[in-house]
């Protein structure tokens, strides 16, 4: 399946639906191949009926600045890029409000995928392996 994005801008945001036991959020995220793992922020969680104080697994998450221990929360169902994942395990972490994304698209949503960003054209093409 392919996706525009506009190559001129500084992230390529997703455009995704995460659900939880409250119902769905449409959020953005922006594409990080250098983040192993998506992330939502803990707002978005919590919107959707998730409580990242609750006990759920715990994982080390390295940031640009610091190692913090950070819930790992699966998702009842996850939507992006026309792929619909069944508990879909989401780090929660908070990034700074500037960034006006609710969270990251990482590494572990194209494993058995194959991704291409054709950045001369604006596109993202993503197939099953």
């Amino acid at each position: 399946m392919n996706f525009p994005f506009s190559p001129e801008g500084e992230l390529i945001i997703i455009q995704a639906t995460a659900f939880g036991p409250r119902g769905l959020a449409i959020v953005k995220l922006a594409l990080d191949t250098g983040a192993t793992g998506t992330m939502l922020n803990a707002g978005t969680l919590e919107f959707l009926g998730y409580d990242p104080d609750k006990v759920y697994e715990k994982v080390q998450m390295i940031t640009g600045s610091s190692i913090e221990i950070v819930p790992r929360i699966p998702l009842s169902k996850f939507i992006a890029l026309g792929y619909t994942l069944e508990n879909y395990p989401v780090l929660c972490h908070n990034l700074p409000p500037s960034t006006e994304v609710d969270g990251l698209l990482g590494l572990d949503f194209f494993q058995k995928k194959i991704l291409t960003i054709d950045f001369e054209i604006g596109l993202i093409s993503v197939e099953e392996k």
